[in-house]
Formats: structure tokens, C-alpha cells, sequence
């Protein structure tokens, strides 16, 4: 932690190039999906926007090829919270990359009225984590034989706040707390990377390695803030300037845990700054619980029954 990679300031000029790699991004359209997939463009990479809203993925590919014009990037529609669009999605981009260097889990809801997807679940848990485990499932075979590949998963400071992984009514159907179903699925986040870490760890051969990392962006200025309930959103709107670092810092953390040579799986970025709030990233560290193999385990269990998806590790 005290090294030099860890005291300098990271910053976007630091993406090595990205030429020849494939990177799918989920939530590209918009905070920090788009500037994460708009700096891995600028850096050579072919970059797949998977979105659930097409007009707004082609107005950010716009965007993105207007900044520039050499940009190579593509369109999938995606829909987190349907497991039958991540199936349509997952065979499309099996069709279409037959190797695919990153996966940046990224998309997600925070702090949503209730609501259930089309397949019953409680939204910010179906779509953060389950769409995810399923989608990262069924690509992960295209990622296995690509030297350096990564998946990486976007969680949040969120996954402290009264988090639990609630065993007993997943989907909130007994009585319902936004936030703490907000934080269960960014918990579910952590624990599905390093439990993921640790089966590719397994490997028998792993030549390739394929790791599995993951990030948050401290406090930034995105449409997740959306949701926010009544009595806390106009305290956010006037200090939320003054806290908050923009979209374009928010993303640095999971650019490095995507493309920094010397990221290591099983590990965590955030920002630097106080309370992890904002600042340039570094290595940081989640919860106790997170770090828990038995609740890993039992998550990855209920995770793979639910959708109907399991892994080739």
C-alpha cells in the first residue's frame, strides 16, 4: 500500500493500450458505464455498450465516436432485470466475439421504490447481482482461454450500510427497506467476485489468468441519485457538489481494476480520499463479511438456482 504505484495519483492517461481486446461494458450509456467504456475507445479497445435503453446507447456510441472518430465501438441491447434478455444478450455476444478480454460488470439500479423484475426478484437485488451472475456465467467461457482477461464488478461503500445477505426473504417480500436492499446487492457484488476469484484460482490450468476484481466509485455525480427518497434529496442537491467528484474521476477505479498490469484478482479499488468518498483510486479494503467463504459459498448456491446458470469454473 505504501508503494510507488499506490502513493502517485492514477489517472486515466495511465490506461495502457487497449488495442486488439474486446470489452463488453453493462450500463454504458450513461455516469460511469459511459466514461469507462468512452476512455477503454479511446484506448484501442473494441467496445461492446450493453444497454437497456437503445436510443440512449446510440446517442452515448455518438458520443463517443464524435470525441473519437476512430472510436470502435458497438451496441447489445441488454435488460439486467429479464433473465431472458441476458440469455438473448449472452448468445449474441458468444455469436459475435469469440474471445472477449474484459467484462465490466457496471449497470445497476440504488434505492428503488419496491419492485420486483420480470423473473419475481426484488429489482436492486435481481438486477445488480443476479443479472450479473447470470451474465458473467454465460460469457465466462469466451473469457477463460484470453490471456490477461478480467471481470469486473462495480460495488459501492454501500455494501457496509446495514448489509446482509437476508437468506430468509431475499426478494423483500415481507416488508421492504430501500437501502438495505440496496446494500444486500452491493454485499451480493463482493461476494461473487471473490468467490469467483477463488474458483478461477482453482483452476487447474491457469496459464491465462483470468481474474475476477472489484470496484466503486466513491461518491459521484451520476443519474443514480434518481431514486433518492424525498426528505434526502434536496440535502444531496445542494451538497452533493461540494462531496461528490464527477462521473469521469467515479470510473478511474474500475479503469485500473481493468487494465492496471499490476491488479491482482481477488482485489478491491476505490478512491484515496477521505472515507473513500473521492480521489484518484487505490487499493482499498471491504467489509469482514464480505470476506466470508461460507456466506460466499452460499450465495454463489442460491445464485445459481435462481437463474437457472452455472459456471465453467
Amino acid at each position: 500500500m505504501n508503494s510507488n504505484a499506490e502513493t502517485r495519483k492514477w489517472k486515466e492517461a495511465d490506461v495502457p493500450d487497449q488495442s486488439g481486446r474486446v470489452a463488453i461494458v453493462t450500463g454504458a450509456n450513461t455516469g460511469i458505464g459511459y466514461q469507462t467504456a468512452a476512455v477503454l475507445a479511446y484506448s484501442g479497445a473494441h467496445v461492446v455498450l450493453a444497454v437497456r435503453d437503445l436510443a440512449k446507447g446510440n446517442a452515448a456510441l455518438s458520443r463517443i465516436v464524435a470525441a473519437s472518430p476512430g472510436a470502435d465501438v458497438t451496441l447489445q441491447a441488454l435488460d439486467l432485470s429479464s433473465l431472458d434478455s441476458v440469455r438473448a444478450a449472452a448468445d449474441a455476444l458468444r455469436s459475435a466475439y469469440p474471445r472477449i478480454d474484459l467484462l465490466i460488470n457496471n449497470a445497476g439500479v440504488m434505492l428503488t421504490p419496491k419492485q420486483v423484475t420480470k423473473d419475481g426478484f426484488e429489482l436492486q437485488f435481481g438486477t445488480n447481482h443476479l443479472g450479473h451472475f447470470a451474465l458473467t456465467g454465460l460469457l465466462l467461457d469466451h473469457l477463460l482461454p484470453v490471456r490477461g482477461s478480467r471481470v469486473v464488478t462495480v460495488s459501492s461503500m454501500g455494501h457496509r450500510l446495514r448489509a446482509a445477505i437476508h437468506f430468509d426473504d431475499l426478494q423483500w417480500e415481507r416488508s421492504y427497506n430501500r437501502m438495505a436492499a440496496y446494500a444486500q446487492s452491493k454485499l451480493a457484488n463482493l461476494l461473487f467476485t471473490y468467490e469467483l476469484q477463488r474458483r478461477l484460482s482453482a483452476r487447474p490450468v491457469k496459464d491465462n489468468g483470468t481474474i475476477a476484481v472489484a470496484a466503486h466509485p466513491g461518491s459521484s455525480n451520476t443519474e443514480l441519485t434518481r431514486n433518492l427518497p424525498w426528505f434526502i434529496k434536496p440535502v444531496v442537491d445542494v451538497f452533493g457538489p461540494m462531496l461528490s467528484q464527477s462521473a469521469a474521476m467515479g470510473a478511474l477505479p474500475t479503469l485500473r481494476a481493468a487494465t492496471d498490469p499490476a491488479v491482482q484478482g481477488g482485489q478491491y479499488y476505490g478512491p484515496a480520499g477521505i472515507g473513500q468518498q473521492r480521489g484518484h483510486p487505490k487499493l482499498v479494503d471491504s467489509s469482514a463479511q464480505s470476506h466470508d467463504e461460507d456466506l460466499q459459498r452460499r450465495l454463489w448456491a442460491v445464485s445459481e438456482e435462481l437463474t437457472g446458470v452455472t459456471f465453467p469454473v
